[in-house]
């Protein structure tokens, strides 16, 4: 069994370069994670995949564990929905920043934006516009 194709130098050959999706699809994914997570009440999957350290601890400020914050914010929302629009991420990839359209039932759309981090294994969001 051979590890891989070598280019010239050493390194891996050109088609084998890119293993791991790009920044800008490792952002969709985590947006998509979140509208999933929200749409089946999964509030533990937000604090501990979605949501960035950082905004964990903000939203713990308050005084409630995480699940419960979230769970008394989205508890009462119907039939959620995200769509994801632009995503940007910085020079760097420091940061991202994603349009994103949100609308339930019984609820007026809303048009936002949703700014992300990189963490070790990915993006997480760090504000929700």
């Amino acid at each position: 069994m051979r590890a891989g194709r070598r280019g010239a130098r050493g390194r891996p050959a050109r088609g084998l370069r890119r293993l791991r999706p790009s920044a800008e699809q490792q952002v969709r994914t985590t947006l998509a994670e979140f509208g999933r997570a929200t749409a089946a009440k999964d509030y533990q999957a937000l604090c501990d995949r979605v949501f960035a350290p950082q905004l964990v601890r903000k939203l713990t400020q308050i005084g409630l564990p995480c699940e419960v914050a979230m769970q008394q914010s989205f508890g009462e929302v119907t039939d959620p929905r995200l769509t994801i629009g632009k995503v940007t991420v910085a020079k760097g990839e420091k940061s991202a920043k994603a349009e994103v359209r949100t609308s339930a039932t019984g609820q007026a759309p809303s048009q936002d934006t949703v700014e992300l981090v990189p963490v070790k294994d990915g993006w997480r969001v760090s504000s929700l516009g």
